[in-house]
Protein backbone atom coordinates (compact mmCIF):
# COMPACT_ATOMS: atom_id res chain seq x y z
CA UNK A 1 0.00 0.00 0.00
CA UNK A 2 2.83 2.04 1.02
CA UNK A 3 4.37 1.59 -2.16
CA UNK A 4 1.69 2.29 -4.13
CA UNK A 5 0.96 5.81 -2.67
CA UNK A 6 4.72 6.33 -3.01
CA UNK A 7 4.63 5.76 -6.71
CA UNK A 8 0.93 7.36 -7.42
CA UNK A 9 3.28 10.35 -5.51
CA UNK A 10 6.49 10.18 -7.69
CA UNK A 11 4.38 10.19 -11.08
CA UNK A 12 2.30 13.34 -10.22
CA UNK A 13 5.85 14.82 -9.07
CA UNK A 14 7.25 14.21 -12.88
CA UNK A 15 3.84 14.89 -14.26
CA UNK A 16 4.33 18.83 -12.76
CA UNK A 17 8.22 18.82 -13.49
CA UNK A 18 7.06 18.43 -17.34
CA UNK A 19 4.24 21.21 -17.76
CA UNK A 20 4.71 24.38 -18.91
CA UNK A 21 3.40 27.76 -17.16
CA UNK A 22 3.13 30.49 -19.55
CA UNK A 23 5.33 33.85 -19.10
CA UNK A 24 4.36 37.28 -20.29
CA UNK A 25 6.51 40.39 -20.37
CA UNK A 26 5.98 43.18 -18.01
CA UNK A 27 4.31 44.71 -21.36
CA UNK A 28 1.79 41.70 -21.73
CA UNK A 29 3.91 40.39 -24.43
CA UNK A 30 3.78 36.47 -24.22
CA UNK A 31 7.42 34.68 -23.78
CA UNK A 32 8.00 31.23 -24.12
CA UNK A 33 6.53 29.06 -21.08
CA UNK A 34 8.84 27.94 -18.50
CA UNK A 35 8.90 25.43 -15.58
CA UNK A 36 6.59 25.14 -12.57
CA UNK A 37 9.74 25.51 -10.47
CA UNK A 38 11.69 28.12 -12.02
CA UNK A 39 7.83 30.18 -11.93
CA UNK A 40 8.01 29.57 -8.46
CA UNK A 41 11.24 30.83 -7.81
CA UNK A 42 10.20 33.87 -9.46
CA UNK A 43 7.19 34.90 -7.62
CA UNK A 44 9.17 34.16 -4.07
CA UNK A 45 11.94 36.54 -5.20
CA UNK A 46 9.33 39.58 -6.28
CA UNK A 47 10.31 38.76 -10.20
CA UNK A 48 7.30 37.44 -11.17
CA UNK A 49 3.57 37.68 -10.55
CA UNK A 50 0.97 34.58 -10.52
CA UNK A 51 -2.14 35.05 -12.46
CA UNK A 52 -5.23 33.00 -13.98
CA UNK A 53 -6.46 33.80 -17.41
CA UNK A 54 -10.00 33.28 -18.73
CA UNK A 55 -9.25 29.83 -19.62
CA UNK A 56 -8.14 28.72 -16.33
CA UNK A 57 -4.69 28.41 -16.64
CA UNK A 58 -1.95 29.81 -14.66
CA UNK A 59 0.87 31.85 -16.08
CA UNK A 60 3.19 34.41 -14.58
CA UNK A 61 4.24 38.02 -15.56
CA UNK A 62 7.54 39.50 -15.10
CA UNK A 63 8.06 42.62 -13.00
CA UNK A 64 11.27 43.20 -14.84
CA UNK A 65 12.48 43.47 -18.48
CA UNK A 66 13.92 39.96 -19.61
CA UNK A 67 16.75 39.87 -21.13
CA UNK A 68 16.24 38.47 -24.30
CA UNK A 69 13.03 37.95 -25.78
CA UNK A 70 13.83 34.89 -28.10
CA UNK A 71 11.15 32.45 -29.29
CA UNK A 72 10.86 29.04 -30.55
CA UNK A 73 8.16 28.47 -33.48
CA UNK A 74 4.47 27.37 -31.17
CA UNK A 75 2.11 26.07 -33.29
CA UNK A 76 -1.92 25.75 -32.42
CA UNK A 77 -4.04 23.22 -33.74
CA UNK A 78 -8.21 23.35 -34.57
CA UNK A 79 -9.86 20.41 -35.28
CA UNK A 80 -13.13 21.84 -35.84
CA UNK A 81 -16.66 19.61 -35.68
CA UNK A 82 -20.48 20.06 -35.21
CA UNK A 83 -21.05 18.84 -31.51
CA UNK A 84 -17.29 19.08 -30.21
CA UNK A 85 -13.88 20.55 -31.24
CA UNK A 86 -10.75 20.10 -30.62
CA UNK A 87 -7.44 22.37 -29.14
CA UNK A 88 -3.81 21.27 -29.10
CA UNK A 89 -0.91 23.65 -28.59
CA UNK A 90 2.75 22.11 -29.37
CA UNK A 91 5.97 23.61 -29.32
CA UNK A 92 9.31 21.35 -30.15
CA UNK A 93 10.18 20.66 -26.90
CA UNK A 94 7.11 19.95 -24.90
CA UNK A 95 3.30 20.13 -25.52
CA UNK A 96 1.83 23.23 -23.97
CA UNK A 97 -2.29 22.97 -23.69
CA UNK A 98 -4.92 20.83 -24.49
CA UNK A 99 -8.77 21.38 -24.56
CA UNK A 100 -12.11 19.73 -25.43
CA UNK A 101 -14.31 21.62 -26.43
CA UNK A 102 -18.24 21.30 -26.12
CA UNK A 103 -20.04 23.57 -29.32
CA UNK A 104 -22.91 25.00 -28.24
CA UNK A 105 -24.96 24.23 -31.44
CA UNK A 106 -27.57 22.14 -30.39
CA UNK A 107 -28.38 24.69 -27.26
CA UNK A 108 -28.74 27.83 -29.67
CA UNK A 109 -30.49 25.82 -32.76
CA UNK A 110 -33.20 24.77 -30.30
CA UNK A 111 -33.13 28.28 -28.74
CA UNK A 112 -33.64 30.21 -32.28
CA UNK A 113 -36.66 27.61 -33.25
CA UNK A 114 -38.34 28.37 -29.56
CA UNK A 115 -37.89 32.08 -30.47
CA UNK A 116 -39.16 31.80 -33.95
CA UNK A 117 -42.54 30.27 -32.48
CA UNK A 118 -42.68 32.84 -29.85
CA UNK A 119 -42.69 35.24 -32.52
CA UNK A 120 -45.39 33.89 -34.82
CA UNK A 121 -47.42 34.23 -31.71
CA UNK A 122 -46.76 37.18 -30.86
CA UNK A 123 -47.56 39.02 -34.29
CA UNK A 124 -50.41 36.39 -34.54
CA UNK A 125 -51.97 38.00 -31.36
CA UNK A 126 -51.62 41.33 -32.93
CA UNK A 127 -53.09 41.01 -36.06
CA UNK A 128 -56.61 42.11 -36.09
CA UNK A 129 -58.29 39.44 -39.07
CA UNK A 130 -61.53 41.44 -39.09
CA UNK A 131 -59.56 44.28 -40.99
CA UNK A 132 -59.32 44.23 -44.02
CA UNK A 133 -55.33 42.91 -45.52
CA UNK A 134 -54.59 46.36 -46.20
CA UNK A 135 -55.08 47.79 -43.25
CA UNK A 136 -53.75 45.13 -41.16
CA UNK A 137 -51.33 46.58 -38.64
CA UNK A 138 -47.79 44.63 -40.82
CA UNK A 139 -44.72 46.41 -40.84
CA UNK A 140 -43.39 46.41 -44.39
CA UNK A 141 -39.56 45.32 -44.49
CA UNK A 142 -37.02 48.15 -44.02
CA UNK A 143 -34.12 46.31 -45.91
CA UNK A 144 -33.49 43.69 -47.92
CA UNK A 145 -32.92 40.70 -45.16
CA UNK A 146 -33.05 37.69 -48.23
CA UNK A 147 -28.81 38.12 -49.12
CA UNK A 148 -27.94 34.65 -47.91
CA UNK A 149 -24.26 35.65 -46.80
CA UNK A 150 -24.47 35.76 -43.27
CA UNK A 151 -23.86 32.35 -40.96
CA UNK A 152 -26.57 30.52 -39.25
CA UNK A 153 -26.71 31.39 -35.07
CA UNK A 154 -25.96 28.03 -34.24
CA UNK A 155 -22.87 27.83 -36.38
CA UNK A 156 -21.42 30.89 -36.03
CA UNK A 157 -21.77 30.55 -32.27
CA UNK A 158 -19.43 27.36 -33.19
CA UNK A 159 -16.57 29.43 -34.53
CA UNK A 160 -16.83 32.40 -31.94
CA UNK A 161 -16.16 29.80 -29.17
CA UNK A 162 -13.30 28.38 -31.39
CA UNK A 163 -12.25 31.85 -31.69
CA UNK A 164 -12.02 33.20 -28.20
CA UNK A 165 -10.01 30.32 -27.04
CA UNK A 166 -7.50 30.21 -30.13
CA UNK A 167 -7.43 34.74 -29.06
CA UNK A 168 -6.65 33.74 -25.02
CA UNK A 169 -4.14 31.23 -26.21
CA UNK A 170 -2.63 34.19 -28.42
CA UNK A 171 -2.05 36.24 -25.58
CA UNK A 172 -0.34 33.47 -23.53
CA UNK A 173 1.73 31.81 -25.63
CA UNK A 174 3.68 33.47 -28.61
CA UNK A 175 1.98 31.54 -31.17
CA UNK A 176 3.87 31.28 -34.78
CA UNK A 177 1.22 29.35 -36.73
CA UNK A 178 -2.53 28.06 -36.34
CA UNK A 179 -3.47 24.67 -38.76
CA UNK A 180 -7.13 24.59 -39.54
CA UNK A 181 -8.58 20.94 -40.43
CA UNK A 182 -10.42 21.97 -43.43
CA UNK A 183 -13.01 20.06 -44.52
CA UNK A 184 -14.48 19.27 -48.36
CA UNK A 185 -16.69 17.28 -50.08
CA UNK A 186 -17.79 16.86 -53.77
CA UNK A 187 -21.04 18.57 -54.98
CA UNK A 188 -22.61 21.09 -53.44
CA UNK A 189 -22.73 20.14 -49.25
CA UNK A 190 -23.77 23.34 -48.00
CA UNK A 191 -25.65 21.91 -45.80
CA UNK A 192 -22.69 20.36 -43.39
CA UNK A 193 -22.45 22.78 -40.43
CA UNK A 194 -18.85 22.12 -40.20
CA UNK A 195 -18.18 23.23 -43.84
CA UNK A 196 -20.44 26.64 -43.55
CA UNK A 197 -18.50 29.02 -42.11
CA UNK A 198 -14.98 27.72 -42.65
CA UNK A 199 -13.96 30.95 -44.87
CA UNK A 200 -15.00 33.25 -42.41
CA UNK A 201 -13.15 31.38 -39.13
CA UNK A 202 -9.98 30.71 -41.67
CA UNK A 203 -9.99 35.16 -42.23
CA UNK A 204 -10.65 35.86 -38.50
CA UNK A 205 -7.80 33.15 -37.79
CA UNK A 206 -5.78 35.15 -40.67
CA UNK A 207 -5.91 38.47 -38.16
CA UNK A 208 -4.08 36.52 -35.35
CA UNK A 209 -1.51 34.24 -37.11
CA UNK A 210 -0.48 32.37 -40.03
CA UNK A 211 -3.14 30.33 -40.84
CA UNK A 212 -2.47 26.90 -42.65
CA UNK A 213 -5.49 24.50 -44.04
CA UNK A 214 -4.95 20.44 -43.56
CA UNK A 215 -7.21 17.50 -44.95
CA UNK A 216 -8.42 14.89 -42.19
CA UNK A 217 -6.33 12.26 -44.14
CA UNK A 218 -3.51 14.28 -43.52
CA UNK A 219 -4.25 14.94 -40.33
CA UNK A 220 -4.77 10.50 -40.03
CA UNK A 221 -1.66 9.89 -41.06
CA UNK A 222 0.50 12.28 -38.76
CA UNK A 223 -1.73 10.86 -35.92
CA UNK A 224 -0.32 7.51 -36.86
CA UNK A 225 3.09 8.10 -37.34
CA UNK A 226 3.20 9.94 -33.88
CA UNK A 227 1.43 7.12 -32.63
CA UNK A 228 -1.41 8.53 -30.82
CA UNK A 229 -4.32 6.85 -30.21
CA UNK A 230 -7.75 8.15 -30.70
CA UNK A 231 -10.91 7.64 -28.90
CA UNK A 232 -14.21 6.38 -30.94
CA UNK A 233 -16.55 7.67 -28.24
CA UNK A 234 -17.09 11.17 -29.48
CA UNK A 235 -18.99 12.94 -26.69
CA UNK A 236 -16.20 11.47 -24.06
CA UNK A 237 -14.35 14.28 -22.35
CA UNK A 238 -10.78 13.20 -22.77
CA UNK A 239 -7.63 14.13 -24.62
CA UNK A 240 -7.71 11.07 -26.44
CA UNK A 241 -11.47 12.05 -28.08
CA UNK A 242 -10.93 15.47 -30.07
CA UNK A 243 -7.97 17.10 -28.55
CA UNK A 244 -6.08 14.59 -30.10
CA UNK A 245 -6.07 15.59 -33.42
CA UNK A 246 -5.59 19.26 -32.21
CA UNK A 247 -2.59 18.46 -30.87
CA UNK A 248 -1.67 16.38 -34.38
CA UNK A 249 -2.87 19.25 -36.29
CA UNK A 250 0.28 21.44 -34.34
CA UNK A 251 3.21 18.95 -35.15
CA UNK A 252 2.18 18.98 -38.67
CA UNK A 253 4.29 22.53 -38.49
CA UNK A 254 7.26 20.27 -36.67
CA UNK A 255 7.24 17.25 -38.65
CA UNK A 256 6.80 16.49 -41.98
CA UNK A 257 5.82 14.31 -44.82
CA UNK A 258 8.67 14.59 -47.32
CA UNK A 259 10.52 12.62 -50.16
CA UNK A 260 13.75 11.23 -50.14
CA UNK A 261 16.33 9.70 -52.50
CA UNK A 262 19.52 7.44 -51.91
CA UNK A 263 21.48 5.33 -54.29
CA UNK A 264 19.30 2.25 -54.06
CA UNK A 265 16.05 3.70 -53.06
CA UNK A 266 13.49 7.06 -53.19
CA UNK A 267 9.93 7.26 -51.52
CA UNK A 268 8.77 9.44 -48.36
CA UNK A 269 9.56 9.80 -44.72
CA UNK A 270 8.21 11.79 -41.71
CA UNK A 271 11.09 14.39 -41.37
CA UNK A 272 10.87 16.70 -38.15
CA UNK A 273 11.49 16.65 -34.44
CA UNK A 274 8.99 17.20 -32.06
CA UNK A 275 8.49 15.72 -28.00
CA UNK A 276 4.98 14.89 -26.76
CA UNK A 277 4.80 15.65 -22.96
CA UNK A 278 1.54 15.49 -20.34
CA UNK A 279 -0.26 19.03 -20.38
CA UNK A 280 -2.91 21.15 -19.16
CA UNK A 281 -5.75 19.42 -20.26
CA UNK A 282 -9.42 21.81 -20.35
CA UNK A 283 -12.80 20.96 -20.74
CA UNK A 284 -14.65 24.30 -22.14
CA UNK A 285 -17.81 25.19 -22.98
CA UNK A 286 -20.14 28.29 -22.60
CA UNK A 287 -22.07 29.20 -19.69
CA UNK A 288 -25.39 28.90 -20.00
CA UNK A 289 -26.48 32.70 -19.86
CA UNK A 290 -30.08 33.49 -21.31
CA UNK A 291 -29.68 38.04 -21.35
CA UNK A 292 -32.94 38.25 -23.50
CA UNK A 293 -35.19 34.86 -22.49
CA UNK A 294 -37.55 35.49 -25.07
CA UNK A 295 -37.76 32.11 -25.65
CA UNK A 296 -38.88 30.88 -22.05
CA UNK A 297 -41.51 33.99 -21.86
CA UNK A 298 -45.16 32.95 -22.88
CA UNK A 299 -48.10 35.15 -22.25
CA UNK A 300 -50.67 34.00 -19.66
CA UNK A 301 -53.54 36.48 -18.44
CA UNK A 302 -52.84 37.47 -14.90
Amino acid sequence: MFDSVGEETQTRKRFITMLRVPVLSPSGKPLMPTKPSRARRWIRDGVALGKWSDLGVFYVQLTQQPSGEETQPIAVGVDPGKLYSGVGVQSPKATLFLAHLVLPFPAVKDRMKQRRMMRRGRRGRRINRNWAYSQRAHRQKRFNNRRQNKLPPSIRANRQLELRVVTELCRLFPVSNIVYEYVKAKGSKSFSPVMVGQKVMLGWLSKLAQVKTQFGYETANLRTALRLVKSKDKSAQTPETHAVDGLTLACSELVKYEPFHTANTHGHTWKGLVQLTPSIFKVIRRPPISRRQLHLMVPAKG
